[in-house]
């Protein structure tokens, strides 16, 4: 069983990266990271922030235009030749007619340290998948394989990006089981999710990027305190969610027959006003601004900064702000090694 050593060099080091496509789209702008060895940490931000360039250029899959990355203390390139990376990508697809022990088991042969075939077909849940072609397996079937794949020579260093896209909420939960059960034996893991839920549970630090710049870095509480965004839980009859966009603090009504969430970045004016409109209000509950609130808060901040600043320059601090209602928060991505996802939020009105 490996354990986290402190006293290595870090898992990751990112000094002053920059990465320009086609001379003109800067997907990564001077940014500067250490992942210690051990860390489970999550990449968050919006669409063509530069999340899936980053990964790409620790896997050495892209070149940096300038600045150095450092992973496991050599380069992207040697710390893959030594075996010492696993990457579960977005791209790429699977070879049609191979079944799926024999895809394992071609893979685990490129590693002088591997794992099991059992354990790989278990820590995936492809023990019952074992005999079947890969073309015949679903979306997130073939998730899980690259998983298997990703797993196969026991990295010191696991990249997952995207990695539950396809998959359904118990297959989420087996997975992050694995995920967990990697990490304590000491593998370091970075990955970058939408599924904001997975990052809170699951990484120990979490770093933001928005137009290819990190707008924080700490842990899941810490980036939840940027906001001061909070929850109103409750029950109304037939709610008028454009009455409730209009009470004051509100950003985001959400209204599921008669039960209703709103998140409003001043709770003490927001309450008085909802219950001054005269309607029952049943089961209320006040809880604590989550991660996509903070990223909410962050990124629309950092929107209006880009559009009033050149974003050539260092990456500024960040500067708490109250949060607006950006409906193009999570639109098409700009950066082109990075895929248009879903929306995080449904706004009213």
């Amino acid at each position: 069983m490996k354990t986290a050593n402190p006293d290595a060099s870090p898992a990751v080091v990112f000094r002053d990266v920059v990465k320009v496509y086609n001379g003109r789209v800067t997907a990564l702008d001077h940014v500067s990271f250490e992942i210690p060895r051990g860390a489970t940490v999550a990449l968050l931000g919006p669409n063509g922030a530069g999340k899936s360039t980053a990964i790409d250029t620790m896997l050495g899959l892209r070149t940096p235009t300038s600045g150095l990355v450092r992973v496991l203390g050599m380069t992207p390139a040697h710390a893959v030749a030594a075996g010492k990376i696993g990457g579960m990508v977005q791209t790429g697809g699977l070879p049609e007619g191979a079944k799926v022990s024999e895809l394992i088991s071609l893979f685990r042969q490129l590693y002088r340290d591997r794992r099991s075939q059992a354990e790989l077909l278990a820590l995936a849940g492809l023990t019952g998948l074992a005999d079947r072609r890969v073309d015949q397996l679903s979306g997130g079937q073939s998730q899980r394989v690259r998983f298997a794949l990703a797993l196969a020579g026991r990295p010191d260093l696991l990249f997952l990006d995207e990695p539950t896209a396809a998959l359904d909420v118990e297959a989420r939960r087996e997975f992050w089981a694995s995920v967990r059960a990697i990490a304590a034996q000491g593998t370091t893991v970075l990955f970058a999710t939408h599924y904001l839920d997975e990052a809170d549970a699951n990484a120990s630090r979490v770093i933001v990027v928005s137009h290819g710049r990190v707008l924080a870095d700490g842990t899941p509480a810490q980036i939840k305190a940027y906001t001061s965004v909070r929850t109103i839980r409750f029950s109304t009859p037939a709610p008028d969610t454009s009455v409730l966009l209009g009470l004051p603090g509100v950003s985001d009504v959400l209204a599921d027959g008669d039960a209703v969430t709103v998140r409003s970045g001043d709770a003490d004016a927001t309450l008085p006003a909802l219950y001054a409109l005269g309607q029952p209000v049943r089961g209320l509950d006040v809880g604590g601004g989550g991660l996509e609130e903070a990223l909410l808060a962050l990124t629309s901040d950092d929107d209006s900064s880009a559009r009033a600043s050149d974003l050539s320059g260092p990456a500024r601090s960040f500067r708490p702000s109250p949060p607006s209602r950006p409906s193009h928060l999570f639109s098409e991505a700009s950066d082109p090694s990075e895929t248009s996802r879903p929306s995080l939020t449904t706004k009213a009105g």
